[in-house]
């Protein structure tokens, strides 16, 4: 057999298998990772064959797939860091779209359908039910995504204009899917919100005891 054709037949068959390799990956960062190293086979295998408009592709796709990862890397990196400090959720923020909020505006009420949550950047606003107001870099609205019925468990109000950021449960859904890991560090901060919630509660539970015995 020519040496050339048995070059060019092994080279096809590499990259082919590095094309099934990719497919039969479940998770984000083993699928962009097999996606550059399939990239950089075919890049070699069409300048070698002179294959230029398979080879234009290729490179076209490889930057993507670096970016792609990285994004994916940092995020998770992020979430990491969040869990071990402040239980910070700013590593969403890519991912969020703005809303400005006028004061007296109710952002959603309890019981109506949830479909996002929210990220405070500035202004002053309030679960009415339980009387919380909440700080600047809180989250609110996870619970939403929990919930059997995805309903609202509180009402939020805005009490001075300002800033949140949204993102809907589609895409923390997406995220979670295409990264356990980040699905993971995700319920850890979701679980640890939810704790300190029942711990203002009791607070405020203690609290009020006190003052009626008083």
């Amino acid at each position: 057999m020519d040496m050339t054709g048995l070059v060019s037949g092994a080279g096809g068959f590499i990259a082919s298998a590095f094309v099934v390799a990719g497919y039969t990956m479940r998770t984000m960062i083993p699928l962009r990772i097999f996606g550059i190293l399939t990239n950089v086979v075919f890049i070699a295998f069409s300048i070698a064959h002179r294959h230029y408009p398979v080879m234009v592709l290729h490179m076209i796709l490889l930057p993507l797939n670096i970016y792609r990862l990285r994004e994916m890397l940092l995020l998770v990196r992020e979430v990491k860091r969040s869990v071990s400090s402040d239980l910070s959720m700013a590593w969403l923020k890519p991912f969020m779209t703005e809303r400005k909020c006028a004061t007296g505006e109710v952002l959603f009420y309890k019981h109506e359908q949830a479909e996002e949550m929210y990220y405070i950047v500035s202004g002053r606003y309030r679960l009415v039910e339980s009387g919380i107001e909440l700080p600047v870099g809180a989250i609110v609205g996870e619970l939403g995504m929990l919930s059997p019925s995805n309903k609202r468990t509180q009402t939020l109000e805005c009490l001075e204009g300002g800033l949140v950021l949204s993102v809907t449960y589609s895409k923390v859904q997406e995220l979670y899917v295409q990264n356990p890991e980040f699905g993971f560090y995700f319920l850890r901060l979701v679980s640890a919100r939810l704790f300190q919630n029942v711990g203002k509660l009791e607070a405020q539970l203690a609290q009020s005891s006190a003052q009626a015995s008083s």
